[in-house]
């Protein structure tokens, strides 16, 4: 028998070293219970103080994962995820209830991490192949990508003339097909929701979002083995 759960998340992005901004992200993940705290990148505002964003996440006892944007460098983001007891999931894949969450962080455009599309490819597709080493030991209910930039060829993509969408997100997610894509980058898109094949793409941006992911788990029925 399956009982329906959900993994409940806060995610958001492009804070840009907006301390008072990551307080209210905060209250508000630690009232609404959320499991999760998801940061899509551009913690800071050209690297300039980058303390003070994820700590309020910790502090109130919140499990916080993050990537960089292309505002701060990936060493940055690193420091940041270990001087605060968060996690740094560029390029890697971790399993939270059941819901596989696979990293990639940067841009292909942007003044501190930018990397080519064959760049962005191949970071995704290593975070899928961690994921199919952990999902032996834990099977995947849902797939989860989250991304600093949007697809190519998408709603959000037309709000700007300066940022194109990667094309190889857009590839890896016809490719991989994972049941949802959040990301930030474009602020002018926040908010937007969008859909590539049954992929949900969703602009998180500054000011958050609580996404439930339904999940499945199942029920020990009586007389059924450990």
């Amino acid at each position: 028998m399956k009982k329906r759960e959900v993994l409940k998340i806060l995610a958001a992005g492009d804070l840009h070293g907006d301390k008072e901004q990551s307080k209210k992200l905060a209250e508000k993940a630690k009232k609404e219970k959320v499991d999760l705290v998801i940061l899509t990148g551009d913690l800071t505002f050209f690297e300039q103080d980058a303390t003070g964003i994820v700590g309020p996440f910790i502090e109130k006892g919140l499990k916080v994962l993050l990537i960089p944007g292309n505002h701060e460098t990936l060493a940055t983001a690193d420091f940041l995820a270990e001087l605060y007891g968060g996690k740094n999931i560029h390029g890697y894949a971790v399993i939270y209830k059941g819901v596989g969450i696979v990293g990639v962080g940067g841009s292909n455009v942007g003044p501190n991490f930018v990397l080519t599309e064959e760049e962005i490819w191949e970071t995704i597709k290593q975070g899928f192949e961690r994921l199919k080493m952990i999902e032996k030991y834990s099977p995947l209910e849902k797939i989860l990508v989250i991304s600093h930039t949007h697809p190519s060829g998408t709603l959000m993509e037309r709000f700007t003339t300066f940022f194109k969408g990667s094309t190889a997100l857009r590839r890896a997610i016809e490719y991989f097909k994972p049941d949802l894509v959040l990301c930030s980058h474009v602020h002018e898109a926040e908010g937007l929701e969008e859909k590539i094949g049954k992929t949900r793409i969703i602009n998180v941006g500054r000011n958050g979002r609580i996404i439930e992911i339904p999940i499945e788990k199942k029920k020990k029925e009586k007389g059924d083995e450990d």
